[in-house]
């Protein structure tokens, strides 16, 4: 049974000492719940601290009592004695060892136990904030550097301890006045690592959080390769891997340096008072108060106290950077989850009737809610989706419906029980929930759809996949359900783990169906064909649906209207087309495109045409014949459209898909500023002003385009006067709200 290991209560304490002191009690920790391994440890290191000092204690002896007087008897005996007492040290030495091997290994180990048992504990929130190749370096350079302490806590720390504190007894019994003098060595020895520490403690953080951001930085380079060799930016990633890593050069060499001036400051200092020793008991040997054997065994036993002094200063360096390491990890430690069961929690009963948001207010931060107000009741067995613009709160109320936040304000309830005060298990027991990005697991198909039930049998797993339609194309791999599906899914079809994804959620047979953008993410043919499965597993259960897709939803029971974080209309598909509100408005913008299903053409209606600002003006016919000139382009998901700075000279409608735009507004990097999705445009400046593009558009899914290209734009604007000019006027209003100043460019002739 693994013990607890409680958070630090030291979150205020700063650098040096804070993380060494979180090490001894976490080892401490460690000993009182082992504490017979505690005690046999102590005794073997009696056993060998008794050995280290009965050693150089025996000079006097033999000197004085057997070599000086020629005693052979008792010459015989002294060494007979140094011989078993180096047969029963060498054992306890061994098994000392062993027995520490297994405590230290147990020690790191349970602290990896704890930190991935609180990552589990741990909220979205925090999730949303925090770096991944930041957390990993925790479980890797952080307890890497405990476990280089740990290694040698024992013959660097604990030992040598021992070994000062007994020596420092047997050199006052030979002599007071030489040991005050020996005990020099101990400030000398701790004055200037006393000194250096807290330097060499903060530069030994500092160097933590650079390694943690360089394996960030090749974290995302590894995850961006489409991107980098799309757009040729392998110079320039190197430009930024170079800068990246002499920043953590210079920590390094800092912590380098000031861990080795740790050690050179106390081998001074001790390497002084051996002298000032050497000359004092000299001195009193010449002047005879001092026998040549009590001269012999104090230098020797002296020698033991320095060498544990030097054994200590030479560990010290290693436990600094280990506390530095312990400090990242404590930190993990004391974070603290944003969504916790109550101490009375309950299980959630089964859904019966309804679930029911009342007055929910929510924001991820606290300055700007995301949902205000929002109270709606979804009846059991209904098929409900909620749309919206983007930003509008509607993947907030999954993410509240899921309890991976906590309501600032109202509640949540199934069947009038708060989900507030049941515990998290119970509710998500309910919920199968399928996700815009199923990231699946490197293991097997079977082992991922079995996440969904781990005690399921193979018979149930099977059942699942055929409820997802995947049974067939499981038997026709080579290894069938044992295939390997690598690192998130990576050797499998974007359809196909949205199937794993959809028999994993059918698995726990949910009262609840989630659909999170579920198919926005697949190209036309697969949607379609992942949306009839959908449809048909959706049957008898309660179905909850977000997505932008809204000709995906026309035929649920009601459709919810989110927009700025309210619920503003809520009912059929026909009721809110008449409504003419803000659904009438979205489903205007995504209507008036037709796709084949291959996705190798799309056209748009020169109706739809016309609900662009700059094409209001235009008649039906010079409509007809700019649909006409409009390309189809395609572009896969995680690549840049065009980069702020590029040469423009395309106006773009997304007719499938979703991008997002970004600036470079900090020197720390690219900002988003808006999320384009199906029915937006963008780049009408590109058409006519021979401009840099002021954005970069990057795309979150694949995409379909319609483009058109400067050149037969200008030509047409010459023959439709009326077009120039209320095009003209979107750009300069476009321009002014940027800042830019409006060049005049004159129309080329036909």
């Amino acid at each position: 049974m693994k013990e607890e290991i409680e958070p630090s209560d030291s979150a205020g304490t700063p650098p040096p000492f804070s993380g060494i002191r979180q090490i001894l009690r976490h080892v401490g920790a460690a000993l009182r719940a082992r504490w017979g391994v505690g005690l046999l440890m102590l005794g073997g290191l009696l056993i060998e601290m008794a050995f280290s000092a009965a050693v150089p204690m025996t000079f006097k002896y033999l000197v004085d009592f057997a070599i000086v007087p020629k005693d052979e008897k008792i010459l015989l005996t002294i060494l007979a004695a140094l011989v078993a007492s180096l047969i029963v040290a060498s054992v306890a030495g061994l098994g000392l060892d062993y027995l520490y091997a297994k405590f230290s290994t147990g020690v790191l180990n349970n602290l990896r136990w704890t930190m991935f048992t609180h990552l589990q504990r741990l909220s979205m929130n925090f999730f949303a904030r925090s770096q991944a190749a930041d957390i990993v370096a925790r479980f890797s350079n952080d307890l890497t550097s405990l476990d280089r302490a740990l290694g040698s806590a024992l013959e660097g720390g604990a030992l040598p301890t021992l070994e000062i504190i007994l020596s420092a007894v047997l050199l006052f019994m030979l002599d007071w006045r030489l040991g005050l003098i020996a005990m020099l060595a101990i400030p000398a020895c701790f004055v200037g690592p006393r000194v250096i520490t807290p330097r060499a403690s903060a530069a030994g953080y500092e160097r933590k959080q650079n390694e943690s951001q360089t394996a960030s930085m090749v974290q995302e380079n590894i995850s961006g390769q489409s991107i980098i060799k799309a757009f040729s930016l392998e110079k320039s990633m190197l430009t930024r891997f170079s800068e990246r890593i002499a920043r953590q050069a210079v920590s390094s060499l800092r912590v380098s340096f000031l861990s080795s001036l740790i050690e050179r400051s106390a081998y001074i200092g001790t390497l002084i008072v051996q002298v000032l020793v050497l000359a004092a008991g000299g001195y009193l040997a010449f002047r005879g108060e001092f026998s040549i054997g009590s001269l012999a065994a104090f230098q020797a036993l002296f020698g033991n106290f320095i060498n544990s002094l030097a054994s200590f200063t030479h560990f010290y360096p290693t436990l600094v950077q280990a506390g530095a390491g312990m400090q990242r990890i404590q930190e993990l430690l004391d974070e603290k989850p944003g969504v916790v069961d109550p101490p009375d929690a309950q299980p959630l009963p089964r859904l019966s009737q309804q679930i029911t948001f009342n007055s929910v207010k929510f924001g991820y931060n606290p300055a700007q809610l995301n949902l205000n107000d929002v109270s709606f009741t979804i009846r059991a067995g209904e098929s409900v989706a909620f749309v919206g613009p983007s930003g509008s709160g509607k993947s907030t109320v999954l993410t509240i419906l899921n309890r991976f936040y906590e309501p600032d304000a109202g509640a949540v309830a199934f069947d009038g029980h708060a989900v507030r005060a049941a515990s998290q298990d119970s509710l998500r027991s309910q919920l199968g929930i399928v996700f815009q990005e199923s990231i699946l697991f490197n293991t097997t198909i079977r082992e991922n759809i079995r996440v969904g039930k781990p005690n399921a049998t193979d018979a149930e797993i099977e059942s699942a996949a055929r409820a997802a339609e995947m049974h067939e194309l499981i038997l026709n791999m080579a290894q069938g359900y044992d295939t390997q599906v690598g690192e998130r899914g990576g050797r499998l079809s974007g359809g196909q783990r949205q199937r794993i994804a959809i028999a994993r959620a059918l698995l726990r047979d949910p009262r609840v169906l989630v659909l999170d953008e579920a198919t926005s993410a697949l190209d036309a043919a697969t949607e379609a064909s992942l949306n009839k499965t959908l449809e048909r597993v959706a049957r008898g259960r309660t179905v909850v649906s977000v997505t932008h897709r809204l000709a995906a939803i026309v035929n649920m029971d009601r459709i919810f209207v989110m927009d700025q974080g309210r619920l503003v209309e809520q009912g059929r598909h026909a009721e809110l087309l008449a409504f003419g509100g803000v659904y009438s408005k979205l489903w205007a913008k995504q209507h008036g495109f037709a796709i084949t299903e291959s996705g190798s053409h799309a056209s748009v209606e020169a109706a739809r045409l016309q609900s662009i600002p700059m094409l209001q003006s235009l008649d039906d016919d010079t409509l007809k014949t700019l649909a006409d000139i409009f390309i189809t382009e395609r572009c896969p998901a995680g690549r840049d459209v065009f980069r702020e700075g590029d040469p423009g000279d395309k106006f773009y409608i997304i007719a499938r898909g979703t991008l997002t735009v970004w600036v470079n507004a900090t020197e720390d990097g690219e900002k988003q500023i808006r999320t384009l999705d199906d029915g937006d445009h963008f780049g009408e400046i590109a058409l006519i002003e021979d401009t840099a593009r002021t954005a970069t558009v990057r795309t979150s899914t694949d995409c379909i385009f319609l483009t058109l290209a400067r050149d037969p734009f200008l030509k047409l604007l010459h023959r439709e006067p009326k077009l120039a000019a209320a095009f003209k006027n979107v750009i300069a209003q476009r321009l002014a709200a940027s800042g830019t100043i409006l060049k005049s460019r004159p129309i080329p002739p036909n």
